[in-house]
């Protein structure tokens, strides 16, 4: 499978003060068969376990129910963390919005009924979707999506079974021709508004992160009622930046307190563009760094002031932040979105977010 060039952040790495290099540690967006992935949650444990990866997010979207797989999967392997996450899709006027959320508790008080009916809804809109391309000719069946889907379904199933059946040379061109955001075939379906995202994910003591804001049509407008809703982060560290992208998501973070993210968005599609989470060359811890790296919860004020990441309007509960510690060194934004020292250091605990 090729990968694409080192400019890419999640595949770069930087060098330390010996000369050395800190290949990839951090991937905090991962699918697997519980929604689009294409690998079952052992399947990418395993895969990442035999890299340089040492904290990984799964991230399914509208679904939890690969959780318990992974976390057996991740038992194996003792230098891996595993982070529970998700992805929520909303939807501001005519763009999408994605939002991921880290330190999900897949037993938070009415979480999988919320999941539930958003699933139901993807239903809805992909046999709407069949519908409308057999009307355009294009015969696929709805029982060979179920069966492809497996989980929760939505447009890549669908466009799967179009490759399957001829219709299409494989899934990218099904959306550039059928199933994209404008596609002539595309049925949408009902969505919350991002900010009834961000808050949901809070009530269940998650964090909110704008997932690949290059897709987000009129983002300057939709970020700032985002920052005022009490978003935490920011994908900045992501397949389609080059550099300059990435240092403009990087101001935009530090403008609006933000914590810069990153994440392959990993589905094992098998497409010449998609990135391999983490460096298969290197599977063995470098230096330490990867338990240099901390995470901690603290609760927010819940004030209702713009601007300062503790004091962001936000719903008044316990709220989960992820920080950085620099253990007086100075730290480099680096190619695994979190912060790694340039030299090494004592090396601080992980903190469960959970206690």
């Amino acid at each position: 499978m090729k990968t694409t060039d080192t400019d890419y952040a999640l595949r770069s790495s930087i060098e330390n003060n010996a000369g050395g290099v800190v290949p990839p540690l951090v991937d905090l967006h991962l699918h697997t068969t519980a929604s689009d992935g294409q690998l079952s949650p052992t399947e990418l444990i395993e895969q990442v376990a035999g890299t340089s990866l040492r904290i990984v997010a799964v991230t399914d979207h509208d679904s939890t129910e690969g959780m318990a797989e992974a976390r057996d999967a991740t038992a194996r392997h003792p230098h891996l963390t595993l982070i529970s996450g998700i992805e929520l899709g909303t939807e501001d006027g005519e763009s999408d919005v994605h939002l991921v959320g880290h330190f999900v508790d897949p037993g938070a008080p009415g979480l999988q009924d919320y999941l539930s009916h958003l699933r139901d809804g993807r239903i809805e809109a992909a046999q709407g979707t069949v519908i409308r391309l057999g009307e355009l000719g294009i015969h696929i069946s709805w029982e060979r999506v179920m069966e492809i889907a497996g989980g929760s379904v939505g447009r890549p199933h669908i466009a799967r079974a179009m490759a399957e059946s001829g219709y299409v040379a494989n899934a990218q061109d099904a959306f550039q021709r059928y199933l994209g955001s404008d596609g002539i075939a595309r049925v949408k379906r009902p969505k919350p508004t991002p900010g009834d995202g961000v808050r949901f994910l809070h009530s269940i003591g998650a964090t909110a992160t704008l997932a690949h804001p290059q897709t987000v049509k009129h983002l300057g407008r939709i970020l700032g009622f985002l920052v005022d809703e009490g978003l935490d982060g920011i994908e900045v560290f992501a397949p389609k930046y080059g550099s300059s992208d990435r240092e403009r998501r990087l101001e935009v973070a530090k403008r609006s307190a933000l914590i810069a993210v990153g994440g392959s968005d990993y589905h094992a599609w098998g497409t010449s563009e998609e990135i391999i989470p983490g460096d298969a060359k290197d599977g063995r811890p470098s230096n330490g760094c990867g338990r240099q790296v901390t995470f901690r919860s603290r609760q927010m004020a819940g004030r209702r002031c713009k601007g300062s990441p503790d004091t962001r309007r936000g719903a008044p509960h316990p709220e989960l932040r992820l920080t950085w510690r620099s253990w007086e060194h100075r730290f480099t934004v680096s190619s695994c979105w979190l912060s790694v020292p340039t030299c090494s250091a004592p090396s601080p605990p992980l903190i469960s977010p959970f206690g």
